[in-house]
């Protein structure tokens, strides 16, 4: 089995490397020369934690190649999975198909044996039988079928999630390309994964359906975050109550400061715009969006409430500037709303994150990139939990004395102890639940 993953991404990178751990032969393939330079010699374009490894033992053992021409590498492939980004385009909302339909008009000429050609880029319902009609009418002759395959990759945790996926979801049209897609899969069967195949358009909607769903969970939980901050009871004790009917489940619902990343927020726009075109209302993910939006941008006011609008001669550390933990990604942090703000308004702004400093500097300006955890806080006057990286939780009272000039943590993430800081001359704000001191 010959494999092309045409796009060196997230998705892609992630997702070919995987293919290879399982014995496929992988060609992952992008027009990026400097990228595809730099993956030949072991400099990967992303953080993820474990991908590292596989990379360098793939690529070694000769199963993991990577190219920057397309027409070499699916010469004689038996699958050809398009994992080219969908950005928000710009105006209207909707998923940008632009790297998507110039994939399909580059592979058209060059198909010479059948082969599936396997969407795994997250695309509007549709965007698989638009694939078919631009390789028919760029190559007549050519033997293909289409199929669609969205990912489920949480960054941080996507070695994990591609190994021991909860559900595999592909969409095929005919039993030929969906046995193909059986054998490619075929490693999964021994832990029992569920394999779920249905039409095209499915496929491609239940990607966004999942997203947009667990957005709106974190949604749910931070407004009741809010509500118990007017009740001063305890939020924590709320999503464990919830989280314990199987019925809801106990994931996605930790309150924190709005979510972010890649996914969530592009997915949410691009279904409301589908939904849109097709005259149906979806107010719930509507409303979502806009919360989430107003959610992140509001930080700055909550941080005046709790300092009752004296910010001004104050130096203020950041611990966190990615998205999430595990990962360096920015895209739509809470951080790229929070920090300029703060900038404008207090004396002094520090941050600190344990990865995501290098691409977290292409986005943030007029701040002091500090060396580690103890270089940050040092003599600031108040400290902001922003991202839940592992070394942060265990941050204490006692521990934050030795360096701090002040006396105030705000924990936007709920990571920190609040046994820590009991009977302390320390004050901890946390998320929809009441000071601790």
């Amino acid at each position: 089995m010959k494999i092309v993953m045409i796009g060196t991404g997230y998705v892609g990178l992630v997702t070919g490397t995987c293919f290879s751990e399982f014995g496929y032969e992988v060609i992952c393939v992008d027009k990026d020369n400097k990228k595809i330079n730099n993956l030949e010699n072991g400099i990967l374009p992303i953080y993820e934690p474990g991908l590292e490894i596989l990379v360098h033992k793939n690529y070694k053992n000769g199963k993991l190649k990577f190219s920057n021409s397309i027409e070499k590498s699916i010469s004689d492939a038996d699958a050809i999975f398009i994992a080219v980004g969908t950005p928000e385009r710009r105006g209207d909302g909707h998923a940008d198909l632009t790297y998507i339909h110039a994939a399909a008009k580059e592979i058209a000429p060059i198909l010479k044996k059948y082969c599936i050609i396997i969407t795994k880029s997250t695309v509007p319902v549709g965007t698989s039988l638009e694939i078919k009609n631009i390789i028919k009418k760029h190559n007549r002759n050519a033997s293909f079928d289409v199929v669609s395959n969205p990912e489920f990759l949480r960054e941080g945790s996507a070695i994990e999630d591609f190994m021991r996926p909860n559900r595999v979801i592909i969409g095929c049209e005919n039993e030929k390309s969906k046995k193909i897609m059986e054998n490619i899969y075929q490693p999964l069967n021994l832990i029992q994964t569920p394999i779920l195949f249905t039409d095209l358009k499915s496929a491609e909607l239940i990607k966004y359906a999942s997203n947009a769903f667990l957005a709106m969970k974190i949604s749910f939980i931070n407004q009741m975050a809010d509500l118990c901050e007017s009740l001063n009871t305890d939020i924590h004790f709320i999503s464990r109550g919830m989280g314990l009917d199987k019925r809801i489940g106990d994931k996605f619902l930790h309150p924190g400061p709005g979510y972010g990343g890649s996914c969530f927020p592009k997915d949410t726009i691009a279904l409301s715009k589908i939904a849109s075109d097709n005259n149906v209302d979806l107010s719930i993910i509507n409303n979502v969006i806009s919360y989430n939006a107003d959610r992140k941008k509001s930080l700055i006011k909550k941080l005046n409430n709790i300092l009752c609008n004296e910010m001004n001669g104050m130096s203020v550390a950041i611990l966190g500037l990615s998205f999430k933990p595990g990962t360096d990604d920015m895209r739509e942090s809470p951080s790229l709303d929070l920090v300029p703000s703060l900038a404008q308004n207090v004396k002094e702004v520090k941050v600190f994150d344990p990865i995501a400093m290098d691409e977290a500097s292409k986005y943030i300006k007029n701040v002091y990139f500090a060396n580690d955890i103890e270089d940050c806080i040092k003599n600031v006057d108040l400290t902001i939990i922003l991202t839940e990286w592992t070394e942060f939780r265990t941050l204490s009272a006692d521990y934050l004395s030795k360096f701090m000039k002040g006396n105030i943590v705000v924990d936007f993430r709920n990571a920190l102890n609040p046994k820590n800081f009991r009977n302390k001359k320390f004050t901890l704000h946390q998320v929809g639940r009441g000071p601790f001191n």
